[in-house]
This record gives structure tokens, sequence and C-alpha cells, in this order.
């Protein structure tokens, strides 16, 4: 094949990964000019560590809020989940979508990834792959540099934007020769292969799925705050959350809006505690005893809890301990 003749423009689809740090490296080994894609969502965790990795790459960095195309694709996957509630094939395919608009309005010249042929079980096998081309409506400007060599040769690659033979072969699920090469273009912070999208954590996923079945997706707030300290869904069917550390009772603060009410200990460290609409009051009072029981009462018989309601002056309660054994039933 011959020596590309020009200099391309790709945008990569990034997640901070080993495999798509190498998949700009390939690239930009090549003279391609490389811009990194970073799709966000509360699904996703903080893109703060992938813009930092994507950064120290060279390259600019794009960041694309895609809460909302994962929700439509929750509610109703075409192909279906993987062991939990995520829509691989789905979000993939919407991903590139999302990925072939922008190429097309801002002038790059193929999309590439950094997907591994036969590393994860659903959405990288080969079939998958191609359905995702397909689906996506992407169609050949797509390019996966780590496993080109085991797919059709792509528009970047005809067009000689992109030279074939200095493309990869790697596939499967051994991660050795991505270790190698991390070592050879100098990459030293990468996460672990585990994943990073919650959808795929069976706990996260049960929760998400009691919220869907109850208050539904539309609210971004409450799937946000899945994200945070321990989730409960009281008898009377109110949703609840509690905060574990400082971190977690900040971002259950924040959540707090009109019906809602809000819970925190004032007389010992412990937990903000959300009570989301609240649907009895007996709820309201078991939401109370939460507040009290993960606080650090040292054994005392009491905790200083204090309410407070959106536009209301907050109210001071004492509110008497409960084993947390007695939570637990309510726990998601």
């Amino acid at each position: 094949m011959d020596s590309p003749k020009k200099q391309g423009k790709a945008l990569c689809m990034y997640s901070g990964g080993l495999d798509s740090q190498l998949a700009i490296c390939v690239l930009k080994e090549q003279g391609i000019e490389a811009t990194a894609l970073i799709f966000t969502s509360p699904f996703f965790g903080d893109p703060r560590d992938a813009k930092q990795s994507a950064e120290a790459l060279g390259v600019p960095v794009m960041l694309v809020d895609f809460t909302d195309d994962l929700v439509e694709l929750i509610k109703a996957p075409k192909h279906g989940f993987g062991s939990c509630m995520n829509p691989c094939i789905d979000c993939h395919a919407r991903m590139m979508t999302r990925a072939g608009e922008i190429m097309d309005e801002q002038g790059f010249d193929f999309v590439a990834t950094g997907e591994v042929m036969g590393q994860r079980p659903m959405s990288q096998q080969k079939h998958a792959l191609i359905e995702v081309q397909k689906t996506s409506g992407i169609g050949d400007r797509v390019l996966r540099p780590l496993s080109a060599k085991f797919l059709e040769p792509t528009a970047p690659e005809k067009e000689g934007i992109v030279d074939r033979d200095k493309l990869l072969a790697l596939e499967g699920r051994n991660r050795k020769p991505q270790i190698e090469l991390a070592k050879k273009y100098g990459i030293k912070n990468y996460p672990s292969p585990a994943g990073g999208c919650k959808l795929t954590e069976p706990q996260y996923s049960a929760r998400l799925r009691n919220i869907m079945n109850n208050e539904g997706l539309d609210d971004k707030r409450l799937i946000k705050l899945l994200n945070y300290g321990r989730v409960f869904r009281l008898p009377g069917g109110t949703l609840v959350f509690a905060g574990r550390n400082k971190s977690d009772n900040g971002a259950i603060r924040a959540g707090l809006r009109g019906a809602d009410i809000l819970f925190r200990s004032f007389s010992v460290v412990g937990p903000s505690v959300l009570c989301v609409a609240p649907k009895c009051d007996e709820d309201v009072a078991l939401a109370q005893k939460i507040c009290a029981a993960y606080a650090d009462h040292k054994g005392a018989a009491v905790v200083g809890v204090r309410c407070f309601r959106p536009a209301r002056k907050p109210e001071d309660l004492q509110i008497a301990v409960v084993d947390r054994e007695q939570l637990i039933p309510y726990m998601i």
C-alpha cells in the first residue's frame, strides 16, 4: 500500500483507558492530527482523568454529554442488555453515530476507536463491530487502529490518509501486547481494564432498575445521585439517599428540590439523608432513623437531626437510634 498522501484529521472516541490512548499514539506516529472525543454521563463517572490523560498525549479534547442518548437506549435497547443494564452494542452504535455527526460538521476525515477485537464478550466480537458500523450509519469511515489488520480496509486506508501496514493486529483478552506498547510510547498512567461504565455493575444496575420502575429516568438528578452513598426504598415507596462520607454528603445536599426533605445530624458527625418527595409520614420518620443510625453516635441513645425543606426554616429533632440491621431490608 502506498504511503499516506496527506495529513489526516481523526476524531478519536476516547475513554482514557490504555487502548484508547494507544490508538491515538498509533495514529500520531503516522502524522495524523488526533482529537480526543470524550462522552460524559453520570453512568461513566468523572471525566477529569480521561481529559488529563488525553492532554498528556498532546491532543485537544472535546467533551460531549451523552446522558440523554443513553437513557433512551436503556429504556428500549434494540440489541438487549449485557450481564446487567448495559446496552453495549446500542450504546457503541449511538456513540459512533454522534461521532460521525461531529466528524461531518467539523471536517474530520474519519473516526477512530481503541476497540480490540475479541476483548469484550458482547460488544467487541467481530460481528458486533460490523453491526455497530451498520447501525451507526458511519460505514467505512471508522478505523480501529489496534485490530485493523483483522478487519476490512477502511476509507482512510483506501484514500491513503492512513498506512494500513503501520496499523496493528491485536485481539483477545491478553493485555501483554498493550502493556509493551505502553512502555514504547511512554504511557504510565492508565486505569485497569475492568470497565468504567457503571451499567455493568450489578448493584448499580439494581438501583437504576428500581428507579426506572418507580420514578422513571427523566430526572437526571436521581441518576447522578445513584453515584453517592447508600440508597433505600422505604415501605411507603419513598426513595432515600444517605451519604457515606463528606463527598457523598455534599452531593446529596445539592440534590434537594421542591417537595424533598433533607436530614442532617448536628449533635455528632453523620450522613446527609435526602428523602425524595416522601410518600407518607411513616417514610419520613424512617428516613430520620436512617440519619440517626448511620451517624457516629458512639452508642448514644439519641441523635440530634436537623430537618431542611426548601423555603422553610430548619427544624431540630431528637431521634432515637435504632440498630442498622433493622434498616438493611430497605436498602437497594
